[in-house]
Parts: structure tokens; sequence; C-alpha cells
């Protein structure tokens, strides 16, 4: 708790230390990847399993959202709860049969899951506005109040990101968390001490398809447009590499890998012609020299 007390006050402090708003809106789009790779965290990480269709569900919830409120006036107190039932829905039917599957025979399912929604987004013109994207979805007012301003929008994904940084924290210190991480050990032995994997397993995926589905929704609104060139198979192994990086054993890891992950291309832009050349060089050093992630050579320095 004491973490996310100082990512707290060092995030507030940020919010008016920097009077410029692109940099205001890129640390809000961190943010809301940190949700995101906070979830598939919990599912990689702590009950080691891997998915490659995650943004996916990151999309469902921005689509869902936008287009409840555009096409039938829903009010957003309703549409982004129901985004995330929705998403919490599908990933439930989806996760049912997938995760029976192991290692990289679920990679590969949830890989299909993803592209099948990527191509239902590119597809179904009439509905999500095909490949040019939904647009006209109105910024977020929640009980009349409207976060029109930058910082405005920053603070409530920090808020949010927050709420769920804590629930996770409860989550993994729980019998709960005990249970994700002896599965992640091993499932039979799991199974021999009378946990119930499947269930397990089924939980924290559903539970991760909704982080994503709520971050999604405030991608939406945040927005006021989605397409599906921001939802597809680089996108999920974006996530899968923020996670990675972070660090799949800390908490923490997947909101450090979101964050560094969204601001090193801002940095980069600045030499233009060769951005792409280091960056990808920076993610090779990184994971050659610091295997256990971001996180792992932070707790090893603490020591």
């Amino acid at each position: 708790m004491r973490g996310i007390l100082v990512f707290t006050v060092l995030a507030i402090a940020v919010s008016f230390l920097v009077k410029n708003e692109y940099y205001l809106s890129t640390l809000t789009i961190g943010f809301l990847n940190a949700m995101v790779a906070l979830g598939l965290g919990l599912l990689m990480g702590f009950a080691g399993q891997i998915s490659l269709g995650h943004a996916a569900f990151y999309g469902l919830g921005a689509y869902f959202t936008g287009i409840v409120t555009v096409n039938y006036s829903l009010p957003m107190e309703l549409s982004i709860p129901l985004a995330v039932v929705f998403v919490g829905a599908v990933a439930l039917v989806v996760g049912i049969p997938t995760l029976k599957l192991k290692g990289h025979y679920l990679a590969m399912a949830t890989l299909g899951f993803g592209l099948i929604v990527y191509i239902f987004f590119n597809e179904a013109i009439t509905l999500t506005g095909g490949p040019s994207g939904f647009v006209g979805i109105e910024r977020l007012r929640l009980m009349g109040y409207e976060f029109s301003s930058e910082r405005a929008y920053y603070l409530l994904t920090l808020a949010v990101l927050l709420c769920l940084l804590i629930i996770s924290s409860n989550l993994i210190n729980s019998k709960i968390g005990r249970a994700f991480m002896a599965i992640h050990s091993s499932e039979p032995g799991a199974e021999a001490m009378g946990i119930n994997v499947f269930k397990y397993k089924l939980f924290v995926f559903v539970l991760s398809a909704v982080f994503a589905a709520l971050a999604g929704t405030l991608y939406a609104h945040y927005l006021s447009f989605v397409a599906p060139s921001s939802f597809g198979f680089v996108f999920s192994v974006k996530l899968v590499v923020m996670v990675v990086l972070g660090g799949m054993t800390s908490l923490w890891g997947g909101v450090v890998g979101a964050l560094f992950l969204t601001i090193l291309p801002e940095v980069l832009r600045a030499f233009e012609d060769i951005e792409l050349l280091i960056y990808g060089a920076v993610l090779i050093v990184c994971m050659m020299f610091m295997p256990e992630g971001i996180m792992g050579v932070f707790r090893r320095w603490k020591r």
C-alpha cells in the first residue's frame, strides 16, 4: 500500500507541474494501457496463463459504450457498466473452452479469438464503421460533470487505475491469490491440494477482461473515436511485452511496463528515421540485462 500512496502523490504532483497538455494526454493513454496490462499481469504473472487476444476485450469495451451512447442515446452511467458486464460475459463464454488448453495451444486459441473480433470490427461496417472507425462518441460525462480538460481526464484515469491496483493487491494477498500462484507453479499440484484449477483460471481470465473493458470505455470517451487498427494483434503482443518488460512476478510490473512503452515512443520521436531501430534496441537490451523485468531490478536494488 505504501507503493500505491507514493505513486499517487507523484502522479498528482505531475498533473500540476506539467503544463503541456500533450504530455498529460500521453500519460493518460499510459494509465489506460496500464489498466489492461494490470489485468493481463494477473492472468500471466500470477496464474500462469497466456493470452494473445486481450486487445479484443479492450476494443469490445470501447466499441460497446460508443455504439450504445451514440446510436441508442444511453447515458454513460449505464453504458460503461453494461460494457464491462458484456465483455465479462464474452470472456466467460470464450474462457470455458479455451482454458482447457495449455501453453502454446492456449496462446493460439486466444490469438484466434482476437483475430475474429478484429475482423468483426472491420467488416461490420453498419455497426462499427468498418476500417474508418466509429466517430461521434461524446466526451465522458458522469452525474452532470464533463471531464473536458486534459487534467480532469488524467486524474480520472489515475483514480480508476489506483482502484484497480488496490483491488488487485488485496486479491493477490488473499486465498484467491495464493490459489493463482499454486496453479502457476503446478496445476496437478494445485489440484492435489484441493484447488479447483479451472474455476480459478476462468475467474482470473474474466477479471482481466473486465479490467480491459473498463479501460476501453474510458479510451472511447477520451478520444471520441475508435478504429479497428487500435485493437489488433500488434497491440495484443505489445500488452504482453508490457507485462514481461515490467516484471511478471510483480503487481506493478504491468503498470511500469505500460507507462514505459507508452512514453518511450514519444521520447524517440526526435530521432525520426531511426526511431524504430532505437525502440527495438532498447527492448532487446532491457530483456537481455533485466530478465526479471524492471521491477526485478528495483527489488534487487532495494536489497
